[in-house]
């Protein structure tokens, strides 16, 4: 039987067939996916292949994995070498992100968007808490609004608490898998709870005394949207670290600069102080946004050419 899976919690999974059957189910083996040492060679959004084991207590074994369309993967938390495989066979990444309480940097939600760019699957931003904003965080939306509109991004503001975007948020939504993150304590739990009302997924205030939220999701699971759909609950990360991606390939995941590349005068160009860069020159001309271009080399930074 063909399944997808909606659940991991390590060696059991939840999956569910097309006739909306849920089994729990287990691996057949080690299977060994796309050559990469992942610390979760079966990951939520994967098409599986199960048979039964017992099926008074629904539960099967896994003897396949189909190919994937696509997949996001992250460093393993205790395992820097290894790779953990944040979810599969994805439609589009919605990144919640706030202004304040707590405040997401333009770091983070770049460093998201280049993860996207890489795996190629489309990236929504949302700006959640809008009623909380004051002039200077809606000044700054609407900074945010333009720059990422220039380089092909949707960016809205929404507010769970007073239902602002709602309606619009669920036809983006409708019938495709998607992928939800952000920081902890942007509102991801609440977004889904109003998306889902029955699911009353359990939800925490920002602690007090770091102005970060607290984790309440431990693992990726999938839901079923009533409209038509399913999304992806990711657990909250504090930092979206750049896998596999070069120092020489970083720039092709910026649309405005993938788009420029081939005027440069080198091929091997960086963009930092080589001659003839057409990045720089469009930058000078204002043609580049500055803060995307200071994230490009903020990220730049923190690769390690050395781990290649």
């Amino acid at each position: 039987m063909k399944a997808i899976v909606y659940k991991s919690t390590g060696s059991w999974y939840l999956v569910k067939t097309e006739n909306g059957q849920q089994w729990n189910a287990r691996m057949k083996g080690i299977f060994k996916t796309d050559g990469m040492t992942s610390t979760n060679p079966i990951a939520v959004g994967d098409i599986v292949e199960i048979e039964t084991e017992n099926e008074s207590e629904q539960s099967a074994i896994i003897t396949a994995i189909r190919d994937r369309d696509n997949y996001i993967i992250r460093q393993a938390p205790s395992h820097k070498i290894n790779y953990h495989i944040v979810a599969a066979n994805i439609g589009q990444c919605l990144l919640i992100a706030t202004l304040k309480e707590p405040r997401t940097s333009q770091g983070f939600i770049d460093r998201f968007l280049v993860a996207c760019e890489a795996y190629h699957i489309p990236a929504i931003i949302l700006l959640n808490k809008s009623d909380i904003y004051k002039s200077k965080e809606l000044t700054k939306a609407e900074e945010w609004l333009g720059m990422y509109a220039d380089v092909g991004y949707r960016l809205m503001l929404m507010s769970i608490k007073e239902n602002k975007g709602m309606e619009e948020i669920r036809h983006l939504l409708k019938d495709k898998i998607t992928l939800v993150s952000g920081h902890s304590g942007v509102g991801k739990s609440s977004f889904i709870n109003a998306l889902i009302p029955d699911m009353m997924i359990k939800t925490q205030d920002v602690s007090g005394w770091s102005g970060r939220g607290i984790h309440t999701t431990t693992f990726a699971e999938m839901h079923d949207l009533s409209f038509g759909g399913q999304i992806i609950d990711t657990p909250g990360m504090r930092e979206f670290g750049m896998v596999d991606i070069t120092r020489q390939e970083l720039s092709h995941y910026f649309p405005e600069m993938r788009q420029r590349i081939n005027q440069c005068q080198f091929n091997n160009c960086l963009h930092l102080n080589e001659p003839g860069c057409a990045i720089k020159k469009a930058l000078s001309e204002g043609e580049i946004h500055v803060e995307r271009y200071i994230s490009y080399c903020n990220i730049l930074d923190s690769i390690n050419e050395a781990t290649y």
